[in-house]
């Protein structure tokens, strides 16, 4: 082919070209979640199972605790509930820079909270405030060193909130173990 006409072709395919329809424009991908929304999906599937499983056993044994085999000394059933919710309070004022915003008792939460009602009212109320306080944390201010809310050094919100999910699931894991001791199957391994 003459060259003429090669350039000649090559101005007709380009006009043709440009002459189309510009091309859709490319889909923007789904902005990345922050830290704060991804720790807020931990809390929420944390608390999808936690709370069923506390709501799961029957109130004549709320105070169940093994006994047989090497148990001595474990906290009961109640008591591992109290404990997770009073350290949910307590790591997320931590998170929030706040005081806790209840009594917190001692190592297995406070002791004035007998019914299996008052309980779990205290388990909902610690992850409604631990949900809030996570809502706080962002990518800027997840990383910045804060007070421990146990009084002793520094540590993050990322760190305070990574524990709280991960304390929490290490009692539920005691929990499912209490619940199947009674014959029950925790909530989240039931087939649907």
């Amino acid at each position: 082919m003459h060259p003429t006409r090669i350039a000649l072709a090559l101005l007709l395919v380009g006009g043709i070209a440009s002459a189309q329809a510009p091309a859709a424009p490319k889909p923007v991908a789904d902005k990345a979640p922050s830290a704060g929304q991804v720790l807020e999906r931990q809390l929420t599937n944390l608390e999808r199972e936690f709370v069923p499983a506390a709501e799961a056993m029957p109130e004549a044994a709320f105070d169940f605790a093994p006994t047989n085999g090497e148990f001595k000394g474990v906290k009961t059933f109640a008591q591992q509930v109290r404990h997770v919710a009073s350290a949910n309070f307590m790591f997320a004022a931590g998170i929030a820079g706040e005081k806790a915003p209840v009594d917190l008792g001692g190592e297995n939460g406070p002791e004035t909270l007998k019914t299996k009602a008052d309980i779990i009212k205290f388990l909902k109320d610690s992850f409604a405030y631990a949900h809030k306080a996570f809502a706080g944390i962002t990518d800027a201010n997840a990383t910045a060193s804060i007070p421990t809310p146990w009084g002793k050094g520094s540590t993050t919100r990322l760190y305070l909130a990574s524990l709280t999910v991960a304390h929490a699931f290490d009692h539920y894991g005691q929990m499912a173990v209490y619940l199947r001791m009674n014959g029950i199957i925790p909530p989240a391994s039931r087939k649907p």
